[in-house]
């Protein structure tokens, strides 16, 4: 089995940054796709974020030019920039991981609230 630890997040003023961590850890084979979800009150779940195996990256709309995904070997990062108010979200790391039993599944973390105050 598998399992996604995240830090980061908390509450920020409009216009300031922060960074989110997740790293993944157990009986890993290899991780494929790693990113970054959210959800706002009455919201869906929307992607945010995504980072390939190969370093491609692909973004939200809302988020290209303050955001910056990034990946250590099987842990990501979400740099957030010039954070805004409709940022505010409980935001989740993903994870496509193929476990030693050559398993492959989704993974998801616990979520880390994301508090931007304008």
């Amino acid at each position: 089995q598998a399992q996604l630890v995240e830090s980061g997040g908390g509450s920020v003023q409009a216009g300031g940054s922060l960074r989110l961590s997740c790293a993944a850890s157990g009986r890993i084979f290899r991780v494929n796709t790693m990113g970054w979800y959210r959800q706002a009150p009455g919201k869906q779940r929307e992607l945010v974020a995504g980072i390939r195996s190969d370093g491609s990256t692909n973004y939200a709309d809302s988020v290209k030019g303050r955001f910056t995904i990034s990946r250590d070997k099987n842990t990501v990062y979400l740099q957030m920039n010039s954070l805004k108010a409709e940022d505010t979200a409980l935001y989740y790391c993903n994870a496509d991981i193929v476990t030693m039993l050559l398993v492959t599944g989704g993974y998801w973390g616990q979520g880390t609230q994301v508090t931007v105050s304008s």
